[in-house]
């Protein structure tokens, strides 16, 4: 039977998760659409003259080098002013698209000061965008330049200059400070029919120098000035003359600049300069013009810059330059001043030339300015009453005359009335007057000196021509030195009146230098008037050198000025200068120039030394080292066939302890002098009378070469110290050293006799079993002649191998023995003993104290071993 099931029922599930997939497709493409929406770009319209330049598709938008939007479509003006450009914007641009946004075409431009738009050349023309402010819009007008920006990545300040003419200024000009480059021009533009503004950027480095009284002017091109005294040619830079450009002051007192500030540009420095304007009327303008100068005692102070014609004459428009603006006041007078043409010559004949001056004549009124001042044609009758009267002395005329000006630093303040002779007859007297207001510039300590109307200095600096004026090839002139004290002269003082500064400083001077004697070797290339330095400064100069027979030296007097002499004290030492003095080393190479008139003249340097240590003041060292080192002088005298030569050193077991400075041949032509120099901290050893000094110089053997290192640098001393009490600086240096001279005091010494010398010579070594235990240091005939005498020492450590029961012998060489029925017998001992020589010992007892050597025995040398002495073999032992 079949069975059947009862059927199950399923609840539908209300969602399924298959939906899920249309809402995520759904939400994304929301999304999607949305950002689309949201990127599409900004659409605006940018109107320009021309489409000349823009292409759709390519011509870009950019700022500050990135780009921002692209053009998409250009149409003609509807009253064809232009042409519309439609341009697509990055959709993050809209905050930036404002009213006072500025669209402009960026093409390349080639100008003297550079190139503009160099990328476009390479990227093709775009359209620059600068943001601005106010209310949202889409339309806009380009600009037909680009406007005035700081450049990009700069920081700095914007000022303006207004000019009525713009001359060879550019966008790109420079703006210079003192010749230095410190801003350019980054825009002009014309503001009336007259007035023009340049919009000038300076770099924030120099935005401190410009400051609310700075002026400007042009320095564009070459300016040229053309007077009897010359032709002057000037422009601030090479730039400038092709490019144009600008300069200006600094006041460092005034409020400084900000971005914004207004100035005028003048057009050249001496319309720029400070002052104060003033006018002059006169009825004519027969002799003053536009440039003449206004002159005080002289001296130009300031200039009148602009000539108007006017109904009842001329009005002048002058200017004081800023220093001399004190002299202008109230009741100032002004007048006419040209050549003065007399029996007695031509006075300020440079005016036929240059044309008038206006004389100044300062007041001393407190009141307000008037508007205007009166020109006259004629000097006012000026006071004279109070004029200081001085008088001036010299041996002999110097051709000065009557009327002749005194002047201090070129400017008149006085002249000379009269000449005569003095009272006694023995000098020239000239009677001077001063003008009140330069009363204060004498002094006790003041004196006067003529000038020259042509002098020429002439050094391997170049030749230096100081010419005067006309006045002073007529008249001569007189220039005052003011002294340095306070007190004021009375009328009718005397004053001495020198023929040059020179003269005046060595008269003065007198009584005022410190003078020494300084002992040399030679004249160390000095003469008179060679400069003395401290740290390079002058402080004083060679009076006299002179050759002191006596001693074969020289002398040396020299003068210190006084307020130096606190310089010349115990520690101080002199030492004379090289012209240029070069240390090489592995660490580099150091040069050092003395001062040029030192190098030509030679020079003599003053130092101190460290610590207080006692100097030198009576010799004058080779050297700053040998100064410093406080070297003492001492004198060799060397046998003629040593080649020992300047420069060499002195050596004391290898430490150089002096130098020899001077070899020269004595006349005898058997010996040689040599002056030489011991360094300071070790001449109290080397100076002991019993001190001794030798020729240290290469010997070449078969054994080898001692000292080596004099076949480069060349013999030298040797020295050993003495041990006297007594001092001296005169020493006789010998070929060689002593023979004993390095022995340790404690070896023993011995004396080795033999018939021949042979093979051995000084320092042939003595062997125990091969061991070196002492050498040969020197020999000698015996007193008969019929011995050698070899001088030996037996090292310390090895004396105790040595008694009354040794014996020596010659192991130089080869020993040979041929007999009939022994045969041929060859002895040879050590390589070294083969080539060089040596001599061996054997001892036959132990050494006690009974039989040990005293320094100074003798042995007899063997020429070879007995055969007994083979087995002699006592154990010695070391006391």
């Amino acid at each position: 039977m079949t069975r059947i099931e009862s059927p199950k029922v399923v609840k539908k599930k209300l969602f399924s998760p298959i939906w899920l997939l249309p809402i995520v497709a759904l939400v994304l493409g929301a999304w999607l659409g949305v950002k689309s929406i949201k990127e599409s770009g900004i659409e605006v319209q940018v109107h320009f003259p021309s489409a000349i330049g823009i292409d759709i598709g390519k011509t870009l938008v950019k700022y500050q080098g990135l780009t921002v939007g692209k053009v998409t479509d250009i149409s003609i003006d509807k009253d064809l002013s232009g042409v519309n450009v439609k341009i697509i914007m990055d959709y993050r641009s809209d905050p930036f698209l404002n009213k006072n946004t500025q669209f402009w075409l960026v093409t390349p431009k080639a100008s003297i000061t550079g190139i503009e738009g160099l990328d476009t050349l390479f990227s093709g023309n775009y359209i620059a965008i600068q943001p601005g402010d106010g209310s949202s819009a889409s339309e806009f007008v380009a600009l037909t330049e680009a406007p005035t920006m700081i450049p990009n990545d700069e920081e700095g300040i914007v000022v303006n200059l207004t000019t009525s003419t713009l001359g060879s200024l550019d966008v790109g000009s420079m703006v210079f400070y003192r010749q230095v480059p410190v801003g350019k021009v980054v825009n002009y533009r014309l503001i009336d029919s007259d007035t023009i503004t340049i919009s000038t950027f300076i770099e924030q480095q120099y935005a401190h120098l410009v400051n609310q009284e700075s002026q400007f002017w042009n320095v564009s091109g070459l300016k040229i000035d053309a007077s009897m005294s010359g032709i002057k040619v000037n422009t601030e830079s090479l730039a400038s003359l092709l490019a144009g450009g600008i300069s200006f002051n600094s006041d460092t007192k005034a409020n400084k600049a900000v971005s914004g500030d207004t100035y005028v540009l003048y057009p050249d420095e001496e319309s720029a300069v400070k002052g104060i304007e003033f006018v002059l009327t006169a009825e004519n303008a027969d002799e003053i013009n536009q440039g003449s100068a206004l002159v005080y005692r002289g001296v130009e102070v300031g200039k009148v810059h602009q000539t108007q014609l006017t109904e009842s004459g001329v009005k002048f428009l002058a200017k004081f330059d800023v220093q001399y603006q004190h002299l202008l006041n109230a009741d100032s007078q002004f007048w006419i001043a040209g050549a003065d043409i007399s029996l007695e010559g031509v006075k300020h004949a440079a005016r036929l030339l240059t044309g008038s001056v206006v004389n100044v004549l300062p007041g001393t009124s407190d009141q307000a300015l008037p508007e205007l001042f009166t020109l006259q044609p004629e000097a006012p009758d000026l006071l004279q009453a109070q004029k200081l009267t001085i008088q001036l002395t010299s041996d002999e005329h110097s051709g000065l005359t009557a009327g002749a000006e005194v002047r201090f630093k070129q400017m008149p303040i006085g002249t000379i009335t009269e000449v005569t002779l003095t009272e006694d007859f023995t000098g020239v007297l000239y009677q001077v007057e001063i003008l009140p207001e330069f009363a204060s510039l004498l002094t006790t300590d003041s004196y006067f000196v003529t000038e020259s109307a042509l002098s020429i200095d002439a050094s391997l600096d170049g030749v230096s021509v100081t010419t005067r004026d006309l006045n002073t090839v007529i008249e001569g002139a007189v220039s005052l030195v003011k002294g340095k004290n306070k007190a004021l002269v009375t009328p009718q003082a005397k004053f001495a009146l020198y023929r040059s500064n020179d003269d005046a400083l060595i008269a003065l001077n007198k009584n005022n230098i410190t003078t020494l004697t300084l002992d040399s070797i030679d004249g160390a290339g000095l003469s008179t008037g060679s400069p003395i330095y401290y740290k390079k400064m002058q402080i004083g100069s060679v009076k006299e050198v002179y050759w002191n027979s006596n001693t074969d030296q020289f002398s040396i007097r020299i003068a210190i000025q006084n307020k130096f002499k606190q310089l010349i004290k115990d520690s101080s030492v002199f030492w004379r200068n090289d012209a240029a003095n070069i240390n090489a080393s592995l660490s580099g190479i150091e040069v050092d120039v003395a001062p040029l008139e030192g190098a030509l003249k030679g020079s003599i340097s003053l130092g101190l030394l460290d610590n207080d240590q006692p100097g030198n003041v009576s010799r004058l060292y080779d050297s700053k080292a040998l100064a410093l080192k406080q070297a003492k002088a001492i004198t060799l005298i060397l046998p003629a066939e040593a080649k020992v030569s300047e420069k060499a050193a002195i050596r004391y077991q290898g430490h150089q302890i002096g130098v020899v400075q001077q070899v020269k041949l004595n006349q005898n032509l058997d010996t040689l002098t040599a002056s030489a120099y011991l360094y300071g901290e070790y001449a109290d050893h080397f100076t002991k009378a019993d001190s001794e000094y030798f020729v240290v110089d290469a010997q070449i053997s078969l054994t080898g070469i001692t000292a080596p290192e004099t076949l480069i640098t060349g013999p030298y001393i040797g020295v050993l110290p003495g041990n006297q009490t007594d001092i001296s600086d005169n020493f006789t240096a010998h070929l060689s050293a002593r023979y004993d001279a390095n022995i340790d005091a404690d070896a023993v010494t011995l004396v080795l006799e033999d018939s021949q010398l042979g093979s051995i010579k000084v320092g042939t070594p003595i062997f125990f079993r091969g061991i070196s235990i002492g050498q040969v240091d020197g020999y000698s005939l015996s007193e008969n002649g019929n011995k050698v005498l070899m001088y030996s020492h037996i090292e310390k450590q090895y004396t105790h191998l040595v008694n009354q029961s040794s014996r020596f012998w010659d192991a130089s060489g080869i020993k040979l023995e041929v007999g009939i029925f022994s045969g041929a017998q060859i002895e040879t001992g050590s390589l070294e003993t083969l080539l060089s020589g040596g001599i061996s010992v054997v001892t036959e007892d132990i050494t006690t104290p009974a039989n040990q050597i005293a320094s100074g025995a003798r042995f007899n040398l063997y020429n070879k071993m007995k055969e007994e002495w083979r087995r002699w073999q006592p154990e010695q032992v070391k006391p």
